[in-house]
């Protein structure tokens, strides 16, 4: 980022990058940021592939003083109930406080030649907050390998807030690492 560039103005640059509605993008994130300064922000923009449809998609994290912000649009394409395309963007803002987690896995292809300050190959980054968990149940079992009876259920409740998995090999080297510089900015601000 040049001297004369802000935040504001690198998170513009970002959305018209990933080329995915960004004067839409840039509406919401406005919205929801509001009239905060951003302090920091990541753009990830993803193509997935349903059948032989191609939908986009793009998630905006923003970091203001007081709350992280999140911002995902969707593309739905025109259909018989549809006569026209359109795009759903939602967004939410949580306050720094209660930001319960950040946790980061880093994928590193050849570990045994890392060298320090090298980017991951690969960098997952899960924000939790409390607002959506997953249940994972499995059967319950006994520690009586002969028993035949029904113990039920057994499980435990997972964060799933949101998760963001950025690849270099897919979103450059370059993505990888505003991903790793954006999760130290939201990991400090949260600590406090």
């Amino acid at each position: 980022m040049s001297p004369a560039s802000s935040p504001r103005s690198d998170l513009t640059a970002q959305l018209v990058r990933a080329g995915y509605y960004p004067q839409l993008v840039d509406d919401v994130v406005d919205v929801a940021v509001a009239d905060e300064d951003l302090v920091a922000h990541l753009v990830h923009a993803e193509t997935t592939f349903d059948g032989e449809e191609i939908r986009r998609h793009v998630t905006v994290l923003a970091l203001t003083p007081t709350r992280f912000v999140t911002v995902h649009v969707d593309d739905h394409p025109a259909d018989s109930e549809h006569p026209a395309a359109s795009a759903v963007a939602t967004s939410e803002a949580v306050p720094l406080d209660a930001v319960r987690s950040v946790a980061l896995t880093h994928v590193v292809t050849r570990p045994d030649a890392h060298k320090s300050g090298q980017t991951p190959s690969e960098l997952t980054l899960s924000i939790g907050w409390g607002a959506v968990q997953r249940v994972d149940l499995e059967p319950a079992q006994c520690a009586d390998p002969t028993c035949e009876a029904d113990h039920g259920l057994t499980g435990a409740l997972v964060p799933d807030d949101l998760v963001v998995r950025i690849s270099a090999e897919a979103d450059g080297a370059k993505a990888v690492q505003r991903a790793a510089k954006f999760a130290r900015v939201l990991s400090t601000a949260t600590a406090r």
